[in-house]
């Protein structure tokens, strides 16, 4: 059983996050990458900015409540820093687990801890040549 946290300035590696053991018969895997609309803006890209101090920690925090949580045996979150453009994937999680119900479970808890707790800011970059820095609060709220 493990936990993997990182933060990265390249591309995620979503392949390497993907590999299971034999022991495990599931692998739930969320990639969030950046989209070209919201909130009605078309946009073309994203700064990503954390502090990294407190935010590993809370990233491998956030790992070790999963694993405790759920019957799952790995837990791997990575999040992109810097300029992302249209497509690319921003976060990762990936959960390892015996059977798919947990994997799913413990994909989606991992996945809203990390929104709500980490500290990674964005600042979106839109087509008419204006930006912002969006907050977790003012984000289109999550479908159940």
């Amino acid at each position: 059983m493990g936990v993997v946290a990182r933060l990265v300035r390249e591309p995620i590696d979503t392949g390497a996050l993907a590999a299971v053991s034999p022991r495990d018969g599931a692998m739930c895997l969320f990639v969030g990458v950046v989209r070209a609309e919201n909130r009605g803006r078309t946009v073309v890209g994203i700064d990503y900015e954390a502090y990294e101090e407190m935010a590993l920690p809370l990233l491998r925090e956030i790992g070790e409540d999963t694993l405790r949580r759920h019957a799952v045996t790995e837990v791997r979150l990575v999040h992109r820093l810097g300029h992302l453009e249209v497509g690319e994937a921003s976060v990762a999680v990936a959960i390892a687990s015996p059977h798919r119900a947990a994997a799913f479970a413990a994909c989606r808890h991992a996945i809203d801890a990390l929104k709500a707790r980490v500290p990674i800011w964005k600042k979106e970059f839109y087509r008419d040549g204006e930006s912002e820095w969006l907050h977790p609060g003012e984000e289109p709220a999550a479908a159940p």
